[in-house]
């Protein structure tokens, strides 16, 4: 869940529209409204102020009843206690709230210690009430339910709201409370006369709290008025902060929309407000929701265009610029992993050099990683470069999928486009990472530095995460405890290292011979599992050696990830036992196991395949965050599924929790149970399953929220510990699916599992839940802990970190004193995360020494086989390409046409005949050439039904054939005899004048070897009827070729054949082709070689067959737009000769042998 704060103009738009149409949350006839009342009225109006041209909002665009009611105006920019900073102005004209407005905006306004710029303000009728009218309505969301908080007396003295208002929970899954329960509950000191109509009010603002995804909604004051001469109640709304869940955008995306299109309202005023994009076409009806930034930090430029690229993609890319003046800078990736950095740099005292906080994750392509790599360089290397230099700081944790090299192929493309800037600011760049493909990414940035001339120092996972920090900024660390480790390194001395398939290991491949004689076959290479029912687990191991799951959704590299891990821990059978897919229906997949492969199937129900498995109690889902709810609820409807992972919300979890079922998720990676399950792409890839010795299970069972530093901690705990029992990602979600608790309890529970570790964050108290159980003796066990977000203290301004739970809303969430707390309650809490190691190794050994923990000798892990493609990738085998393609590459971020970018082709406006002449000739012909091929293709591209290629065409298609297979009939019969005429022309003139045969000569040669000369003679056309398309073609040609000697060579054997009759004459098909043999020749674009090998290979012939097919075409659509039955030929159309039965069959006789 991410919940983002928008705007108070929003909210009571969104209540307006909405609280008299969203379905009640209570379907009972208690759910009705019972009293009538006046609903809020949606009169309010935004004023904005344009930088561009430092106005605001002109009349011509605000709404009538501005002009003629007395108006409350403020500023509407998440700015709270306005009244008490002077920022409200009430009962005024709008010829004077108007200069009052102008007068702030855009100027710098400080509001308690946080100072920014007005530029949003929002103008609604003033309302003259009774003190005691006003009350206070609040309705809040946690992880048990969501709340309503009432008090009987509201305004800016409401005081301590916490202490004194009364609350209704609701809690997730059960029955909404009758009006009985409401009114007594929170009504007991409003007047009896008021109670229906709140009680009416409370039931439909609540229902719209949950159709449109609030997560926060308060009302101060909420005022009632009573019916003015025996009429109707009014309830009115003053002032109003809301957040809304941004991840529901999919779902309440129109709703919201609506709400916002003005236009809903207009139907009583004379001037209406116009509409925001008028003119433009969106994908609801209205603007789509806007999320304003936090007062005190507006978005700037930069910030904007990469929430921009955000939203837009599937990948995570975040940035706050926090001091555009400040020296260090960072591009980590990971949501977890970034603000660990964030954190060390504050650690250091460096929190007011901090220029910026942000992440790119979940596997961005080369392009997006360059676009948000440019911006950053960008703005780092602006102004005046500052005399200590700077510092960039591109961090990560160990990535479990992302392309490591492919990522950096990005950055180290912004890095070369700003060269000369980086030095001219001294700008000293630090670089580690680990994940896939790691040692390619790292190689090529080190190369980088050296010709780049920008000092670049490299550093792999076999370095602390953070232990870069202090080598950039230039701390001494030797003193301190973290460094007493001495370092730590990727592998210990006694890791078994990763080994290649030597050859004369390899099973043999099909068609080998055995020593017995015989070959193997196909089906020898399958490795087929025997179907066991469900084993029984306690409870505390919902994970074993024995288990199986589905994967939902079409995951074949992280099943791939699964089934290798499974091979390597020694499983017997895989742990996937089948896919679950909706859309493709019933098929088999192949995947890897070991050096042999094994088949799984895929099912398009769950139903279907708890049927076929029940021996399967887990669900690995990968469904989109659009169709999680329903899959995952689906799941939730078979007893033997125990174990959910990936997206969504507080439903689920509480439904998981009646059935006894264990979510992990949302958002998460998953989770990894050493040498016995992998949950999808958890752990990495194989070389770090091997390196962090996760094919064997260890001592310590940990849990944290970001899964890319789950891969951090399995690196730590495999250097000094040994190793990792059980390791959960619960994901960074506010509401997810399991707890901290939740796991350590389990680990608790369980007596192969020695020690605990957990990693909390800023944001949220589920560590409170875990202080709770160690202070009551509920978890005995040692547990390491660290709650990361230390930095965001030293914030002036509000930031959302990576993941979407990661923000402190009150001083209990801050991390510090989270970590504060943790430390009081007997935790084992380092001083820094830098410490963390340190902290392990001790806790580790002290069991070790007091016998706890026994370790156990290592083995060595079963070799896994590389697949060809990431061998391939990582460039250590090769192979000639099967292929070869010269013409185009849609490989990178952009579509190439004979290395034109495709944008190019449409900037440079170079027609059909530029994107022909780049896809068949590899180069740019000037426009006349261009030009001619377009006009080539118009004239060829029909001659009439009659024709055989357009007769094939009309019959197919009569015939009930598609587009595509009367095409194909009609192009079939394109030949020397129909239409392939141009290339035999093209040859048959160029060779007689090459051979410097006259005119005369070439005809009467031709006559004498019996040979009709191609593209001479027309059956309808004369020399004194002429084909206008000729006509045409030699006009243009005449006018716009630099040379035509070809085309005057063939008419000039024109003028011998018609002498000799009229109709031979130079047919389109000839003037085509030595115009186009000119065009070759004399173009300059050729040499004299390429234009010969052009017109041997066909590319004449090509041109009639792309104009051709334009008119096949309408052939085929004329006919299914008539509706043309089957055509059949009348018989008396044809004549039948069939031979005598009588006459011998046989012509010839065997001859025998004598």
């Amino acid at each position: 869940m991410s919940s983002k704060a928008i705007r108070e103009y929003d909210a009571k738009l969104l209540l307006a529209y909405w609280l008299e149409r969203a379905p009640s949350v209570d379907k009972s006839p208690n759910g009705q409204v019972k009293t009538k009342f006046i609903y809020p009225s949606p009169k309010v109006a935004q004023i904005s102020w344009d930088a561009a041209t430092n106005s605001i909002t002109p009349d011509s665009k605000l709404p009538g009843w501005v002009f003629n009611t007395k108006l409350v105006a403020k500023p509407d920019q998440l700015i709270k206690r306005r009244g008490k900073a002077g920022l409200l102005v009430l009962n005024k004209t709008w010829e004077e709230a108007k200069p009052w407005i102008a007068q702030r905006a855009g100027k710098p306004q400080k509001v308690e210690s946080i100072t920014g710029t007005l530029s949003n303000f929002i103008v609604e009728p003033f309302l003259p009430h009774p003190s005691n009218a006003e009350y206070y309505v609040c309705v809040t969301s946690a992880r048990e339910g969501d709340s309503i908080l009432f008090t009987h007396e509201g305004g800016v003295e409401v005081g301590d709201v916490d202490a004194k208002a009364l609350v209704l929970s609701l809690p997730v899954d059960k029955p909404f409370p009758s009006r009985e329960t409401i009114a007594s509950t929170l009504l007991t000191h409003v007047p009896k006369e008021k109670k229906d109509t709140l009680v009416d009010f409370l039931i439909r603002l609540y229902s719209v709290y949950v159709d449109l995804h609030f997560a926060y909604l308060e009302i101060n004051p909420l005022v009632v008025l009573d019916g003015v001469n025996g009429g109707e109640p009014q309830v009115c709304y003053l002032d109003m902060a809301a957040k809304l869940d941004q991840t529901a955008e999919s779902i309440c995306g129109p709703k919201w929309a609506i709400a916002r299109d003005l236009t809903v309202y207009e139907r009583n005023e004379s001037t209406a407000q116009t509409t925001v994009g008028k003119g433009k076409v969106s994908a609801d009806r209205g603007p789509p929701m806007v999320w304003p930034a936090p007062f005190g930090r507006d978005l700037t430029k930069e910030e904007a265009y990469i929430q921009k690229l955000d939203a837009s993609t599937g990948a995570s890319l975040k940035l706050t610029v926090l001091n555009p003046e400040g020296r260090v800078w960072t591009m980590v990736a990971g949501g977890g992993a970034s603000v660990v950095y964030s954190d060390a740099i504050a650690a250091h005292g460096f929190a007011d050099e901090l220029a910026n906080y942000g992440e790119y994750s979940g596997a961005p392509t080369e392009g997006q990683t360059y676009e948000y790599a440019k911006t950053i360089i960008d703005l780092i290397t602006r102004g005046t470069p500052n005399p200590k230099g700077k510092i960039l700081i591109i961090g990560g944790g160990i990535a479990n999928f992302t392309n490591v090299a492919a990522t950096f192929k990005g950055i180290i493309r912004a890095l070369k486009e700003f060269k000369s800037q980086l030095i001219a600011h001294s700008v000293k760049i630090f670089v580690r990472r680990g994940g896939p493909n790691y040692q390619e990414g790292l190689k090529a940035m080190s190369l980088l530095g050296e010709s780049l001339g920008v000092p670049i120092k490299v550093y792999g996972p076999a370095t602390h995460i953070t232990e870069i920090v202090p080598l950039a900024l230039g701390v001494d660390v030797s003193k301190s405890q973290a460094s007493v480790l001495g370092g730590l390194h990727s592998v210990q001395a006694d890791t078994p290292p990763a080994r290649a398939v030597a050859a004369e290991d390899q099973e043999e491949g099909v068609g080998s011979i055995h020593a017995d004689g015989e070959r193997t076959q196909p089906g020898d290479q399958i490795v087929h599992f025997d179907t066991k029912s469900a084993t029984k687990r306690p409870s505390y191991r919902p994970f074993d050696e024995t288990t199986r799951s589905f994967v939902y959704g079409l995951q074949p590299r992280a099943i791939q990830g699964m089934l290798d891990f499974d091979y390597s821990c020694g499983r017997a059978t895989p742990s996937v036992a089948a896919m679950i897919y909706p859309f493709g229906g019933h098929h088999i997949q192949k995947f890897y196991w070991g050096t042999k492969e094994t088949l799984l199937p895929v099912y398009t129900s769950m139903e279907e395949a708890v049927k076929k498995h029940p021996d399967v109690d887990v669900v690995v889902n990968f469904a989109s965050s659009r169709s999680v709810y329903s899959s995952t609820l689906e799941c939730l409807e078979f007893p033997q599924i125990r174990c959910v992972p990936e997206r969504h919300a507080r439903e689920i979890l509480w439904k998981a929790q009646e059935k006894g079922v264990l979510i992990v998720g949302p958002a998460t990676v998953g989770g990894i149970k050493p040498g016995c399950f992998r949950i999808g792409n958890s752990g990495g890839m194989m070389d770090n399953i091997i390196a962090s010795k996760l094919y064997r299970a260890g001592s310590v069972g940990y849990v944290s929220k970001s899964g890319g530093m789950s891969n951090e901690l399995n690196n730590i705990l495999s250097l000094v510990t040994n190793g990792t029992y059980e390791g959960i990602a619960i994901g960074g979600d506010r509401y997810p699916g399991s707890t901290f608790i939740d796991h350590l309890l389990r680990y608790e529970q369980d007596p192969e599992c020695k020690m605990l570790v957990l990693l909390g964050e800023v944001g949220g108290i589920e560590e409170y839940r875990v202080i709770d159980a160690v202070k009551k003796g509920i978890i005995k066990k040692p547990i390491v802990a660290w709650a990361i977000g230390t930095c965001a203290k030293m914030f002036a301004t509000e930031v959302q970190f990576g993941h979407a739970g990661s923000m402190a809303n009150s001083e209990m969430e801050t991390a510090d004193a989270k970590n504060t707390a943790m430390r009081q309650a007997g935790f084992v809490v380092p001083n820094t995360f830098e410490e963390l190691p340190l902290v392990l190794k001790e806790t580790y050994e002290r069991l070790v020494r007091s016998g706890i923990v026994k370790p156990k000798k290592e083995r060595d892990p079963p070799v896994i086989p590389m697949d060809y493609k990431w061998a391939q990738e990582l460039g250590l085998i090769r192979k000639p390409a099967a292929f070869i393609s010269t013409i185009s590459d849609e490989r990178g971020q952009e579509l190439l046409y004979a290395g034109m970018r495709i944008s190019d082709v449409f900037k440079e406006d170079i027609g059909l005949g530029g994107v022909v002449s780049l896809l068949w000739f590899k180069r740019r012909l000037p426009p006349w050439a261009t030009k001619f091929i377009e006009m080539v293709l118009m004239l060829t591209a029909d001659h009439g039904p009659a024709v055989s290629g357009a007769m094939n065409t009309i019959v197919a298609s009569r015939a009930g054939k598609d587009l595509i297979s009367s095409l194909a009939s009609g192009l079939l019969t394109i030949g020397s005899r129909f239409g392939g005429a141009l290339d035999e022309a093209a040859a048959m003139f160029s060779n007689a004048r090459d051979t410097g045969l006259t005119p005369r000569e070439f005809v009467d040669v031709s006559r004498k070897a019996n040979k009709l000369i191609s593209g001479i003679g027309h059956k309808i056309k004369s020399a004194s009827n002429p084909d206008l398309r000729v006509e045409l073609v030699k006009e243009y040609v005449r006018k716009n070729f630099p040379s035509h000697s070809l085309l005057d060579y063939a008419l000039a054997v024109e003028q011998v054949t018609t002498s000799k009759k009229d109709t031979l004459i130079l047919n389109v098909d000839g003037c085509i082709a030595v115009c186009f043999v000119d065009l070759l020749r004399d173009s300059g674009a050729f040499t004299p070689e390429e234009a010969d090998e052009y017109i041997k290979i066909g590319t004449l012939n090509g041109l009639f067959v792309l104009g051709r097919s334009i008119g096949f075409i309408g052939h085929h659509l004329d006919q299914k737009r008539l509706r043309a039955p089957l055509y059949r030929h009348p018989a008396d159309d044809i004549f039948i000769n069939m031979a005598d039965v009588s006459q011998p069959r046989v012509l010839g006789r065997m001859q025998g042998s004598a």
